[in-house]
Order: structure tokens, then C-alpha cells, then sequence
């Protein structure tokens, strides 16, 4: 076992006796813990290395385990199993297919595919209704309720509706032969509570199952967890009930305490020394967390010294507030001789950012958005994986109108009616309802030739793909398509020049993985809607991070800069109520944590909404942050020691010189 571990992480690392939940504060190394845990089980307990498996949120945190954990096991890491759930949830439903009811080239809907989906369905609806409708039925499937049951258990009229629409959903999605990410979760959970003998042939492969970021959880995951562990219940819980922010979402940290209910067993193991932030930093943050009701007692650590005060500056409003902190950046960064990369602004809303990138811009300042648009949005992205859904699934509708009508081919919406209706009377396809005998008399001949000629070109596509590296058969995919003259002749020459440089490194990346992982364009397509660009996002820049605090957990910053920290944004005007006041405060603690060497902490005495300017109060987190802070600006400044010792000596002058007028 490698050097410099605390006494919590080595006994963490060596428990095995049972099911273990590890409490772990932010900045306490606990990917260091799984990582080291993974390399314990290999080389001391000898256990074979496709029988652990360690599941997180994020390809990029998977990717960073899966790079750390090499190096601590070399070769002897070949078919270690780290994924995100739904990675693990998207191999289970390929492997195990005909006990889902599905074949094992499925599609899977991204987020944009589904509310495309909702949008039909509810054509009359507008954007809000859709996106309440399509939260809830996301909700109920984080929470393994059936359509049956959401009508049952419907408090509402949205409820009701919501519940029409997810049965009305469920049925399509079948048609296509798809699923949506959170079928990925729900559906596994269904399979190993319905056969058995699937459940007990995953739990003979996973031997040690560990998971970070528990807290993250919801109640479906927990299932899926509890179901591959079996009565045996080999885990390795990793998660830390002060970081749990995304209820809003499913994540249920009541898991955490479920566990200790349902784990008599239960190990509890808390690392509570931080690697990060220097002890003010994470003085305030205690004095913040400590007001929320405590599922388990821990108080974070440090060895990295006192540190610099947290600063709080009011800001007039919102553009003074932009100014004031690229100023005092720029300033700081000269000053201490560092890296634009040192520095982060972190917010509650992406509305925030907006005003700070314009002040960046004027001041020549680099900066990176985080949450912006992913790479698989981009409009030309989907074009051309559209493709790729369609030559691994036939039955995948919504990705044959894209593919058939990018580019225009003469086919039109009239067309498209026409053979929707041709394909609901014979119960296919659109893609199979191509080649039905008579379709020629229900469609005019030349689309139906169109038609006919697209349905061939994808089936010796689709032939070539199986056999050809996945980097040819899609270069030659696009060359058929006439892809890059169709984008010239659509748009403008600089768009269409970004937009064809994405799909070539989109080709290029996808080339270089199928030769990576010995996969053709057909097994790499079935996972596209998985995969995250993530060699293309990752290049270490030299820029400020503007993120907003969702986006930064799991990072960290030499220097932090929160912004924002008022009433009605942080805590959100719509979080007021005691349990979404209590996820509003462990948001607040994350931004407080990601910093290492100093907190400035900025709020607004007014704010421009739109055309309004409204008087705002300083959040109530800020007085919970403890008395050590240095306030400037506004009703509450603390005077700098400077201005003290001044005071001092211009009294200690005038009483001089009333003395010396005796």
C-alpha cells in the first residue's frame, strides 16, 4: 500500500468484513481511497480484476479513476470495470436484451431526443407544460413507479395528464425500440427483480462493488446497487451527506440513511482531514453546514495554515459586481505571479455569467465556460449520429426522419405523413416500410424512388460497417452523403467551415476508439449516446473557470470568487422551504470548499432584472459563515486594520495638538 495515507484511509481501504460506507468530506482524497481500494483488492486479496467493479456520475470521473488506478495496478488493470451507472445499466440491457424485451441493437434517446418525442405528443402544449411534464415522468422513473402506478398515486391535474403522456411515451419508445438514460437505471432494476436467474449471473461476476459519490444516488440506483450486491452485500460506499445538491433531479439522500436501516452490518468510516483549503476556509464552511440538521457528525480538518481572510465585498449591483471581481483578479493574479487557471467564479444560475464574460472580454482576461453546449448538441453532431442510431437500429424513427432528411433528398413532410401511415397499418418500421410491397401505389413515384434509394444505401452502409475500421466506414459515409457540400451550400462559409471541422474530429475521435477498443461503426454507434468527447473538453487551459456550482463540484481552485450570494439566488427564491433551504445551504458549502488559498465572496445591494432594478439583501449563509471575515462595501464593512491603525494616529495627532494648545 502506497505511503502518505491517514489511519481513516488505510482501515477504509482494508475493510472487507461487510458492507462499508465511507464519509467522506470535500478535499479528503476519496478517489484516492477507491483507487487504492481497487489495487488492495488485486494484489493483496488476489481477487481477479473483472470481478470489481466501481461505478460514478461522470465519464470524466471514470476516466480519471480508471487513469489512477492503472497506475497503481499496470497491466494486472486490464478489464477493471469503472463506468458511470448508466454505462453499467447500458451493458447490462445489451447483454441481457431478450429478458428486456428489446433487441440488442436498441437506441438510446439522449435528453433533446426525448423532449423532441414530448413535443409530438403534445403538440398543443407550450415549452413550460412540456418540460413539468417531461420532469415528472423522469421523476417517477427515478423512482422505479410505473406508469400504472403514477396514474394511481396522481395528486394533480398535471399529475394525471403527466401520467397519460408516460404511458403514451413507454408505448412509442418501444415502437423505436429505445430507451431514454433513465430507463438505463430503471430498466436493469426491473430485469433483476423479474428473472432471478440474470440477477445471480451479474452478482457471480462483481465480487467488490464500489461507489462514489453516494450521496448523488436516487432511489432507482439505490435499488440497482442493493440488487448486484445481493445478500452478500460486498460494498464500498463512498459519499458525503454535506454535498448532496442535486435533489432536484432524484438524487434522495435518504439513501444514506436507508443504508444504516437496512445494513445492520453497516460500517461507518469518516476522513475528515482535508487535503485542499486552509483552515478559515474551512472554518466557515463548518459554521455554514452546521446549521442544517446532521445525519452523521464530521467537522473537516486542515494542515495547510490559518490562510487569508474570506473576503465578502457588496457590489452596487450587477455590473459593478462583474467589474470589481476581473479587477481584483487581475490584481491578485499580478500580484501573487500566478496562473489564470488558479482562479474560478462560481454562481448559483448560468443567467450570471454573462456579465462577467463581457467584463473578461474588455479586460483581454481568458476564460472557459463550464455547462455550456456539449459537443453531441451540436445540431451537425446529431446529423450525423442519427446515421449511426439508424444503421444499429432500423426500428429507430426519430433517427430515421433526421438521417433521411439531412441532407435533402427529395423527401418531404407529405412523403414522411404518407409512409408514417403506411408503416402504423402494417406495424413496421419507417425504415421497413420502405421496401412493403405497395407502397408504390400509396406514395408518388419519384419520392417513393428517393425512398427507395436512401433504404438501399443504408443497407450497404450498414454491411460495410460490419466488416470495415470505423473510421473508413463513416469517412465514407459522409463522403456518400455529401455532407461537407451540403453544410457550404446551407450556411455561411465560416459556419460551415466550424461545423464541418467538428464532424471531422467527431470522425477522427470515433476512428481512433473503434481502433482502441477492436469496435466496428455498429457497436460504436449502439454507445454514442454515452460517449463524451472528453479527450476534446479536458486540454488543461490556461483560463479562468466560470462555472456554476452544480458544474464545479468535484473541482478545485487556488482561488475562489463567489458571486451572487444574496437573497432569492443563493438561497434560490423558489428553495425557501426547509428541506430545498437545506440542499440550498450544502450548494453554498460546495462553492465554499472548492477554494484552497483564498474566498472572496461578492452580493449586489441592487440587481438588474430586465428592465427592473430591485433591492436586494445579503444571503442569510453569509452571517452562518462565522464572524473571521473581512467585509468592504456597504451598511456592514469591517474596517481593514490599515484604516484602524490610521484612526489611531490621527487621534493620537489631535490629541498632540490639543495638549500642545494648553
Amino acid at each position: 500500500m502506497r505511503q502518505g495515507l491517514n489511519p481513516q484511509q488505510r482501515e477504509a481501504i482494508r475493510y472487507l468484513d461487510g458492507p462499508l460506507l465511507v464519509l467522506a468530506g470535500a478535499g479528503s482524497g476519496k478517489t484516492r481511497v477507491i483507487t487504492e481500494k481497487i489495487a488492495w483488492l488485486i494484489d493483496e486479496c488476489k481477487i481477479a480484476q473483472q470481478n470489481i467493479t466501481a461505478i460514478t456520475f461522470t465519464n470524466k470521473a471514470a476516466k480519471e479513476m480508471k487513469e489512477r488506478a492503472a497506475k497503481l495496478v499496470g497491466n494486472r488493470g486490464e478489464g477493471l470495470n469503472i463506468s458511470t451507472f448508466h454505462a453499467l445499466g447500458a451493458r447490462i440491457l445489451r447483454t441481457e436484451a431478450r429478458y428486456a424485451g428489446l433487441k440488442p441493437g436498441f437506441s438510446i434517446l439522449d435528453a433533446s431526443d426525448a423532449a423532441q418525442l414530448f413535443q409530438e405528443m403534445l403538440k398543443d402544449a407550450d415549452k413550460l407544460r412540456i418540460r413539468m411534464i417531461q420532469q415528472r415522468i423522469s421523476l417517477w422513473k427515478n423512482a422505479v413507479i410505473g406508469p400504472d402506478e403514477a396514474a394511481r398515486i396522481a395528486e394533480d391535474d398535471l399529475a394525471a395528464g403527466a401520467a397519460k403522456v408516460y404511458a403514451e411515451y413507454e408505448r412509442t419508445l418501444r415502437a423505436y425500440q429505445a430507451v431514454d438514460f433513465d430507463d438505463l437505471i430503471r430498466l436493469p432494476v426491473l430485469l433483476f427483480e423479474n428473472h432471478d436467474e440474470v440477477a445471480n449471473r451479474w452478482r457471480s461476476r462483481i465480487w467488490h462493488l464500489l461507489v462514489d459519490e453516494y450521496q448523488d444516488t436516487n432511489r432507482c440506483q439505490y435499488r440497482l446497487m442493493k440488487l448486484l450486491t445481493g445478500a452478500r452485500a460486498s460494498f464500498t460506499a463512498v459519499g458525503d451527506d454535506d454535498q448532496s445538491i442535486y435533489g432536484w433531479r432524484g438524487a434522495d439522500s435518504e439513501n444514506l440513511q436507508l443504508l444504516r436501516g437496512e445494513y445492520p452490518a453497516l460500517k461507518i468510516i469518516k476522513l475528515e482531514q482535508n487535503y485542499r483549503s486552509t483552515t478559515r476556509i474551512l472554518a466557515a464552511a463548518n459554521a455554514l453546514i452546521s446549521h442544517n440538521p446532521k445525519l452523521f457528525e464530521k467537522k473537516l480538518w486542515s494542515d495547510k495554515g490559518h490562510g487569508d481572510m474570506i473576503h465578502i465585498a457588496a457590489c452596487r449591483d450587477n455590473d459593478h459586481e462583474a467589474e470589481w471581481v476581473s479587477a481584483r483578479l487581475q490584481a491578485h493574479r499580478l500580484e501573487h505571479r500566478g496562473k489564470w487557471s488558479d482562479y474560478a467564479i462560481l454562481y448559483r444560475g448560468n443567467h450570471q455569467a454573462r456579465a462577467f464574460e463581457e467584463q473578461l472580454r474588455a479586460q483581454k482576461i481568458p476564460y472557459v465556460l463550464s455547462g455550456g453546449q456539449s459537443f453531441f448538441d451540436k445540431a451537425e453532431i446529431k446529423d450525423i449520429t442519427c446515421y449511426l442510431r439508424l444503421l444499429a437500429n432500423q426500428d429507430d424513427d426519430p433517427a430515421f426522419i433526421r438521417a433521411v432528411t439531412t441532407p435533402k433528398r427529395g423527401i418531404g413532410g407529405t412523403t414522411l405523413e404518407a409512409l408514417g401511415v403506411a408503416a402504423g397499418r402494417r406495424h413496421q418500421s419507417l425504415f421497413a416500410a420502405i421496401f412493403a410491397a405497395g407502397l408504390e401505389t400509396e406514395i408518388a413515384t419519384k419520392p417513393h424512388a428517393a425512398l427507395r434509394e436512401f433504404g438501399n444505401f443504408i443497407n450497404r452502409i450498414q454491411l460495410r460497417a460490419g466488416k470495415e475500421p470505423a473510421g473508413q466506414a463513416l469517412n465514407d459515409l459522409l463522403r456518400a452523403i455529401g455532407y461537407e457540400a451540403w453544410l457550404f451550400s446551407t450556411h455561411d462559409p465560416k459556419e460551415a467551415e466550424g461545423k464541418w471541422r467538428n464532424v471531422q474530429d467527431f470522425a477522427e475521435w470515433l476512428g481512433d476508439k473503434g481502433a482502441e477498443e477492436n469496435k466496428g461503426l455498429i457497436e460504436l454507434a449502439q454507445s454514442v449516446a454515452l460517449a463524451s468527447m472528453l479527450d476534446k473538453q479536458d486540454k488543461e487551459q490556461d483560463a479562468v473557470q466560470l462555472a456554476t456550482l452544480h458544474a464545479a463540484k468535484g473541482l478545485e481552485f487556488r482561488h475562489v470568487f463567489l458571486v451572487g450570494v444574496e437573497e432569492g439566488l443563493l438561497p434560490h427564491r423558489e428553495s425557501i422551504d426547509a428541506a430545498k433551504l437545506e440542499e440550498e445551504r450544502r450548494l453554498m458549502y460546495v462553492g465554499i470548499t472548492r477554494a484552497q488559498m483564498s474566498l472572496t465572496v461578492t452580493w449586489c445591494e441592487k440587481r438588474k432584472q430586465g428592465r427592473e432594478i430591485l433591492t436586494r439583501e445579503i444571503s442569510r449563509f453569509i452571517d452562518e459563515m462565522g464572524e473571521d471575515l473581512k467585509r468592504t462595501g456597504g451598511k456592514s464593512a469591517t474596517p481593514a486594520p490599515e484604516d484602524k491603525a490610521a484612526g489611531r494616529a490621527r487621534l493620537a495627532q489631535f490629541k498632540a495638538l490639543l495638549a500642545g494648545g494648553k
